[in-house]
């Protein structure tokens, strides 16, 4: 959740669009539950459709979205995730959780004692009800583990450590949805993440939030007092968050939470920047010259029948103009007025928001304050990550093999074609850090060639081809091999389902198959710069002679009537017409006429043949 008040909202027009390469060779820290409890809805919702049931539920959707989103976000995108889990929540974070949790339930918590059962002990309801979802981050983690991505365990929030991982420079943005990682200190922040979407996706910098609203990170958190937070869920009755973020402009950063202080204590110093007017200045302002009921301006009407405005600039007999709708006066006096009954109205605006502050009890909350201020102190990493070390290992194939086929029922080629994005992905980077003319991948394929470009999600990838070395290049298709696409459709769910990566196609040329798979272009590159000189240059000759054989011979072009524009009908196109001219001595062929119903029509003969042809067509059918 966050803040509360549509907070995001608030955020959204100054969120940037960045793509998928934006991630590239980036280090995101990722809110392991807040992935796990956005897309396990949005699974389900997608399972129900495909099997067309309103009671069908895959198995174990939690699994499947963190091992098809890891398997994404590392090959495809091209970054380096760390996860974050979070640690024991806070008390006031527990008995926020049970109060939310009792209003959705159409309960009242107060009436029952629940939040002071959470309260005085770990075992309440709020509590029982985490330890199913704390199963499953488990699972999550122990697949996780086997995938080789790190993961650090939080003391208490999971996006508090993420927002100091991304204090500290470790990690380059958050993917969380929490818009209270702001208030930790978050510099960066990617609200959603969809791998195979066109669509980009919102990146929210705090640059970008202080240029445009003037907020800071302390006039943030006083926001979320105002409005609403994960740890008090009321706030300030009677304040939105249009409200909040106005009055909270008013003051600097430095003064912003002293002044909610003083306001929350009752002192009525706190209204010493108020200007109250005494009654004779306001009798004085609302007293100005006479205005013309008529134009509007200055002086009169009687004045303006016998001399003419000089504001309304008439000629003529008429002196003034009669004032349109909505007139307003804009001379010195009018204007004056108009200010002070501004300023009076904002001034008892802000006397109102002032009240309704101080007569919330125990406001600000200093707990509140402590945690979000100190968050490096108190949701720092556990003390066997205390150093935060960041490291990526390469996958153990064999356990996870086994243990997706425990947890899920995939059939190990199911598991090992989903991991071959992956695989490749780590190959290619060793590749690049450290070449060597014998590396294979998965210790039995070697790179072969690039096959083509392709457009994939608005980015352009090489479709590069591998083969099995054991083999050698003249290998014929193994009906044994787990690469076989016959072997995924045991697996019982759908082939687009959400973020499911593409599965590496088994390619077949004269007898020999080879395994493509679509790989990052820059990648490629700098792993093997030789052979996409090779394809480059291939590709360049195949255009070129494509160009020459669709182009028009040389000697077309230099003709001098080849000009591009038809200038008669006669210059494309010859006449098939033929003059008919008479033979010598004889008169030529009389036209028959029309309408003639006695007149028999006159079937050409063969002597005729030599006449053309629009002129036996009009001898035959007249």
């Amino acid at each position: 959740m966050g803040v509360g008040g549509n907070f995001w909202d608030l955020l959204k027009p100054y969120a940037r669009s960045e793509g998928m390469d934006f991630l590239r060779d980036k280090r995101v820290a990722v809110d392991l539950s807040f992935w796990i409890v956005q897309h396990d809805t949005a699974v389900r919702a997608a399972f129900r459709r495909y099997h067309d049931h309103p009671n069908a539920s895959p198995r174990n959707p939690h699994l499947r979205v963190t091992f098809f989103r890891t398997v994404n976000l590392f090959a495809k995108m091209g970054a380096f995730p760390v996860f974050v889990v979070d640690g024991e929540p806070p008390r006031l974070k527990a008995r926020a959780r049970m109060e939310r949790f009792c209003r959705a339930s159409g309960l009242d918590p107060s009436a029952m004692g629940l939040l002071d059962m959470d309260m005085e002990d770990g075992d309440g309801p709020g509590f029982q009800r985490n330890r199913v979802f704390m199963k499953c981050v488990q699972e999550c983690v122990e697949l996780l583990e086997l995938l080789g991505m790190p993961i650090l365990r939080a003391r208490s929030e999971a996006e508090a450590l993420c927002a100091q991982l991304n204090v500290e420079g470790q990690v380059d943005a958050c993917i969380t949805a929490d818009s209270d990682a702001f208030l930790f200190g978050a510099k960066c922040v990617i609200k959603g993440l969809n791998s195979n979407s066109k669509e980009p996706f919102e990146c929210y910098n705090i640059s970008d939030i202080e240029a445009g609203l003037g907020l800071r990170r302390k006039h943030l958190l006083a926001i979320a007092l105002l409005v609403g937070n994960d740890y008090d869920l009321q706030g300030v009755p009677g304040i939105g968050i249009d409200t909040a973020v106005r009055f909270v402009q008013l003051f600097k950063e430095d003064e912003i939470l002293d002044r909610l202080d003083a306001i929350g204590k009752g002192n009525s110093a706190v209204y010493g920047n108020i200007n109250w007017q005494s009654p004779s200045d306001e009798s004085s302002s609302r007293t100005r010259s006479p205005h013309c009921s008529n134009c509007g301006h200055p002086g009169s009407k009687r004045i303006h029948l016998t001399t003419a405005c000089v504001l309304c600039n008439v000629s003529g007999n008429v002196n003034c103009v009669s004032k349109p709708p909505g007139f307003k006066c804009e001379c010195s006096a009018c204007s004056k007025v108009r200010q002070s009954k501004q300023q009076r109205k904002h001034e008892n605006w802000r006397v109102r928001v002032c009240q309704k502050i101080s007569a919330e009890e125990k406001f600000p909350n200093y707990q509140i304050i402590e945690i979000y201020l100190n968050n490096s102190r108190n949701c720092s990493g556990s003390a066997e990550n205390e150093d935060h070390s960041l490291l990526w290992k390469n996958p153990k194939i064999d356990d996870l093999v086994d243990f997706m086929a425990y947890y899920q029922n995939w059939e190990p080629s199911y598991t090992r074609q989903r991991l071959i994005p992956m695989l490749t992905t780590i190959f290619l980077r060793e590749m690049v850090s450290n070449p060597q003319a014998g590396l294979l991948l998965c210790g039995q394929y070697e790179f072969h060639s690039i096959q083509r470009i392709k457009i994939r999600c608005s980015h352009p990838f090489y479709v590069v081809k591998w083969t099995r070395v054991s083999c050698g290049s003249n290998s014929q298709v193994d009906e044994q091999s787990d690469l076989q696409l016959g072997d995924t459709l045991e697996v019982n769910e759908p082939a687009d389902l959400l973020d499911e990566p593409d599965v590496p196609l088994i390619l077949i040329d004269d007898g020999c198959w080879f395994m493509a798979t679509d790989e990052n272009m820059e990648l490629v590159q700098a792993a093997f710069p030789e052979e996409v000189d090779r394809f480059l240059e291939e590709k360049e000759l195949k255009e070129s002679k494509s160009r020459k054989k669709k182009g028009t011979p040389s000697d077309k072009l230099d003709s001098p009537k080849s000009t591009g524009i038809q200038l008669s009908i006669t210059e494309f196109y010859r006449s098939t017409k033929v003059a008919s001219q008479p033979r010598s001595g004889k008169e030529p062929a009389e036209k028959p006429s029309k309408g003639g119903s006695g007149e028999k029509r006159r079937i050409p003969t063969g002597s005729d043949r030599s006449l053309s042809k629009s002129v036996r067509r009009r001898l035959l059918f007249g």
